[in-house]
């Protein structure tokens, strides 16, 4: 039956409706950056204009290693972004490599 849904429709688990939830009626606050997952490290797609990641000078490319001091390697990128999501005015430390610094 899913597999006949329309290209716009998709089945989502518990946990993917929670995160769909929150991310379009919850509050929180974020860093302000597009992020996939390369080599098992947080890769900055964009930061995004006016945001926190903006003002502190991320850049495409940017890769996070660690969070506070929890190591990313081995996390999958939800439990990252959990991690980074926080309320406003809260703080979190990133460690960052840059390619060439």
């Amino acid at each position: 039956m899913l597999t006949e849904l329309d290209p716009h429709s998709a089945y989502l688990d518990s946990e993917q409706y929670n995160e769909l939830k929150v991310g379009t009626t919850g509050q929180f606050g974020g860093l302000g950056i597009e992020v996939t997952m390369e080599d098992g490290f947080v890769k900055v797609v964009a930061p995004i204009d006016d945001t926190p990641a903006k003002k502190a000078g991320m850049r495409a490319g940017d890769l996070i290693i660690r969070l506070d001091e929890k190591p990313v390697k081995g996390m999958s990128l939800m439990d990252a972004v959990k991690i980074m999501r926080g309320k406003p005015g809260s703080e979190i430390k990133l460690t960052v490599v840059r390619e060439g610094e």
